[in-house]
């Protein structure tokens, strides 16, 4: 990506808080394998601040959407604060293979590194961090009658933020992320894609002031099953 590009992703901006749409497969930070990544593009939204701004939470590889960044100091230490106290509502949009049998509900399983080498690894685990998320049927395709494999369009909320948390719970209720190599049935490399999308986020930011709401379009390698799933 270039600053150009990177510039066209912000989906809110004002004096402390920049929203954008984080394109699937850009990781957030460096690793170790190297290669591009946010980080390296973040000069470009400074928009005549002095410093570059800097994310408040994380957001996988392999998921799109809506991603907070603070632009200074004082930003950071307010949004930082909000999300410490959970008072962010984020709202994801998934497609799964399968799907529950109801309508909404809430997946209560603790999570914890799979491997002490690996820590983004994760495993539901008794002894884990606890981890609560909740979801609901936005659409399922097709129905029992007309046979075939199903598919199911659900609006997750993830009330903790465990790493991984959605795609774990998601695939240890036996409804996996359509896309995920890692907790679902996709192949390593040549799969469809993970459909995992950070749908908008809700941001308290001003004490005196109505919550901020953010929303990010469809990811073009999702649209074609959402648009789908959304008829039914």
């Amino acid at each position: 990506m270039n600053a150009e590009e990177i510039v066209s992703k912000i989906l809110y901006r004002d004096a402390l808080m920049l929203v954008i749409d984080k394109p699937a497969g850009l990781p957030v930070h460096p690793g170790p394998k190297g290669g591009e990544t946010l980080f390296h593009h973040l000069d470009a939204l400074r928009f005549g601040l002095p410093r570059r701004p800097e994310t408040v939470h994380r957001l996988d590889k392999d998921t799109s959407g809506c991603l907070v960044l603070g632009r200074h100091a004082k930003a950071l230490a307010r949004l930082n604060e909000l999300f410490k106290k959970n008072e962010i509502d984020k709202v994801y949009w998934a497609v799964v293979e399968g799907g529950p049998e109801g309508e909404e509900g809430e997946i209560d399983l603790p999570l914890a590194p799979k491997s002490p080498d690996r820590g983004w690894w994760m495993k539901v685990d008794a002894k884990g961090q606890p981890s609560l998320t909740k979801w609901r049927v936005l659409g399922r395709a097709p129905s029992p009658e007309e046979g075939g494999q199903r598919f199911t369009l659900l609006e997750l909320r993830p009330i903790t933020g465990r790493t991984h948390q959605l795609r774990v719970h998601c695939a240890a209720s036996g409804f996996p992320i359509l896309g995920d190599p890692i907790y679902g049935t996709a192949p390593r490399f040549g799969g469809p894609g993970l459909h995992l999308h950070a749908r908008s986020i809700t941001v308290p930011l001003y004490p005196k002031k109505a919550p901020i709401t953010v929303e990010a379009p469809v990811p073009a390698h999702m649209q074609e099953e959402v648009n789908l799933l959304m008829k039914r």
